[in-house]
Parts: structure tokens; sequence; C-alpha cells
């Protein structure tokens, strides 16, 4: 009896005195990643990297109507204000503003759609492989393995280059995205398919299957959920690998002949010299910024989302 009572919580609690220090509060597990993400350094500036870029992506075509293969303006013309070019024109009076804005939407296009689709292919491998094993998992890790092993951007330019003689139309975003998500899948199918290994032994797993549940409800109503912050980190890494594949696809001249990107406007300026010989640097300057500066604000951001969901690895 005498445990019970001195288990009880106290009623009251003494006041706390004006010179203690306060008591950090805790944050609740509903906002517990709000509470941590407006504290993690990596992950805001990040993320105010990527908003301002999707920013000139969604704002920039609206803003300049200006279609950026149009060769009626003015040849070789700085940034400037004043004159209508805010940065600048290339050799055929295009104006490189226009090119950029539109090569950013591009660009996040491809990351979105080649890694969501790279996600989806790999989850479904990944989740079927782990949970059912035997020669299901056996099957599914030896495609797994064979396209591991296949260099992904070497079949890319095979695939592109037959595709610029046989079916010129098939050269266009859409399906550029389509082939890097196609590729771009193994290594995460692997990843998801151990942690899902680790998952089917626990205890909940066994008693959704005692009630009766089918493999695919119990893997998308009890397995996904607690992988869900591995997963979103797994997309943000294929997002990032979907746009530097395509921008190689551009730079070297295979990426899309129907529309813009920012490996497309690279590929231009180099063709055309103007990197070696006319010197216009806003023509291949922003273009490399803005790849590198995308690419670059996942990765920090997927950081700092490991810190947020990882408790072992947080500095706030």
């Amino acid at each position: 009896m005498s445990s019970v009572i001195a288990s009880e919580p106290k009623a009251e609690q003494a006041p706390q005195s004006p010179g203690a220090a306060a008591a950090v509060p805790t944050p609740k597990p509903r906002g517990e990643f709000l509470y941590f993400a407006l504290r993690s350094r990596k992950f805001l500036i990040a993320s105010t990297i990527l908003l301002i870029l999707v920013g000139i992506a969604v704002l920039g075509p609206i803003i300049d109507s200006t279609n950026p293969n149009a060769q009626d303006g003015l040849m070789n013309q700085g940034p400037s204000l004043k004159a209508g070019y805010w940065m600048g024109s290339t050799s055929f009076g295009e104006d490189v503003f226009s090119q950029f804005a539109n090569g950013l939407r591009a660009t996040f296009f491809v990351g979105l759609l080649g890694g969501g689709l790279a996600a989806l292919v790999g989850m479904a491998i990944g989740f079927t492989a782990g949970y059912r094993g035997g020669w299901i998992d056996e099957i599914l890790n030896m495609v797994t393995n064979v396209f591991l092993v296949i260099p992904t951007l070497a079949l890319l330019i095979v695939i592109a280059s037959y595709l610029q003689r046989s079916w010129p139309e098939a050269r266009g975003i859409l399906f550029e995205a389509i082939f890097v998500g196609l590729t771009s899948w193994p290594w995460a199918a692997r990843a998801i398919r151990a942690q899902t290994f680790t998952l089917r032994s626990r205890d909940f797993i066994d008693l959704a299957k005692l009630s009766g549940r089918r493999g695919w409800k119990i893997i998308l109503q009890e397995i996904a959920p607690n992988m869900s912050s591995y997963l979103f980190m797994t997309f943000i890494l294929l997002f990032g690998g979907a746009i530097l594949i395509a921008a190689s696809l551009d730079f070297i001249g295979l990426g899309p002949t129907n529309g813009m990107s920012l490996g497309l406007m690279m590929y231009n300026s180099l063709n055309y010299g103007a990197a070696l010989f006319l010197g216009l640097w806003w023509w291949f300057i922003p273009p490399g910024i803005g790849i590198m500066a995308t690419v670059g604000a996942l990765y920090v951001m997927n950081v700092g989302l490991d810190e947020i969901f990882n408790p072992k690895l947080r500095e706030i």
C-alpha cells in the first residue's frame, strides 16, 4: 500500500524561485518535427535556397513570358535592368533569364518525376523482397543486382543516341525523366529491403499477421509508416540524383530537343564558345550555379533531416 501511495503524482508542486533556471519545454510528439526543424540551421538554409529557386521556376516564366528559344533580341548583351535583360542575352539574341527560369522549371520537373518514379519502384521491390523473403526475395534481389552493375549513365547515353536517330520526338523532358527514374531505383530498393528485414520480425508485425491482415496491408499500414522519415530522405536523394543525371545528359548534347533545361544551357554556351572565346559569363555561370545550388541544397536538407529525425545526431 505504501509503495502505491509513493508512486502517485503530487497534486501541487512547490513554486519555483525567481532565480531558478526555467526548464526547457519538451516538445509534444505531434510538433516535434517542427520544433527541431526550426532550430536546425542546415535544414533552414537549405529550405530557404530551395524556396527561392522554386519561386524563380514558378514565377519567372510568368514575369518574363519571353520564349526562351526566341532569337529576336539584342545579341551578346550583358545583364542590365534598363535594357530589359536581367541576366543578359546569348549570341543569338535569346533572353538568358527566360532560359534560366524555364530551365529551373524543367530541372524540378525531372527531379520530381524521375526521383518519384525511382522511389516508387524501389519501395515496391524493397518492401516486397524484405517482407516476403524466400524465393521471391532471391529473384528480386537478383534483378536489383543486375541493374546495380549496369552503368546507368552509359545506358542512358545509348538510349538517348538511339532515340535521336530513330524517334527524335521522344527526346523531351517527360521521356528523359521517365528513363532516369526507371534506372535510378536499385540502391533505394536494397536500402528499403534491409530496413524491412529489421521490421518484419517485430512484435507488432506478428500481431498484425495473427489478426489476419494481408501482406500488402501490413506493409502499407505498419511497416511503411514506421519508415516514413527514411523513405522521405531516400526520395530527396533520388530527387537530387535524377537532376544530376539529367544535367549530365543535357550537357553532352543528348537532352531534350523541344524544350529548355539548365544542362542544355551549359551545352549551348560551350558549343558556341561563350566560355572560351566570347567571354559571355552570364550564359554559362547561372545554369551551373542553379544546378549546384539545387542539388547541394537537397543534400544539405537531407543531412538536416537526418539530425532532426535521429535524436542521437541532434546538436540542438
